[in-house]
């Protein structure tokens, strides 16, 4: 099965301040070890969607082994950049969504999700029960995904109308999204 990746790093982090993707754990800019996370599960090809400040994320990142793509109505919400990615999939059994911002994801998640990959596949981690990311998509809904995803929503619609797998992740990962400055510190130790 082949299995690609789609990191959708092409928010502006209104309230974290700055374009999460520009945020740096650990010395590393989160688009960059969320890219490496997903190349690291195997998936292939690993696409970046970009939005806000674009050209800063392709300045400062290394982005190495993987195709980079505009969404340029980044600004109207997950929704087009979920479409933009799967646009710029290609050829996939599956693809394995994950947003920029979940830095606690581990390739242990991924390849929980992996393992599930096939055409008619619709998948996603969930953490002590609670939904997340990854989200896996099969290959025979990337259509109906397409159509559906809109604003900030991406694919929450579309899975809802669907039987879902949610496959728990909480004991090799953490899937809490950083959405402000003070959520890294879950991250880095601090108090």
């Amino acid at each position: 099965m082949r299995v690609a990746g789609l990191l959708l790093a092409a928010g502006a982090g209104r309230r974290f301040g700055t374009p999460k993707a520009l945020v740096s754990l650990h010395g590393k800019l989160f688009v960059d070890s969320a890219a490496g996370l997903l190349r690291a599960a195997g998936c292939d090809p690993v696409v970046v969607v970009l939005g806000a400040q674009a050209a800063d994320v392709r300045e400062r990142a290394e982005l190495s082994g993987v195709t980079v793509v505009d969404n340029p109505d980044w600004s109207s919400g997950m929704g087009s950049s979920l479409r933009t990615g799967l646009r710029a999939v290609g050829l996939a059994d599956a693809v394995l969504v994950l947003p920029v911002d979940t830095p606690g994801v581990t390739v242990e998640a991924l390849h929980r999700l992996t393992a599930l990959a096939e055409p008619k596949a619709l998948a996603r981690a969930t953490y002590d029960g609670e939904i997340g990311h990854p989200v896996l998509i099969g290959s025979d809904h990337f259509a109906g995904v397409m159509a559906s995803a809109a604003g900030d929503q991406g694919a929450r619609d579309y899975l809802k109308a669907h039987t879902v797998r949610l496959v728990e992740c909480a004991d090799v990962a953490d899937g809490v999204d950083v959405d402000r400055p003070q959520d890294l510190t879950r991250h880095t130790g601090g108090a």
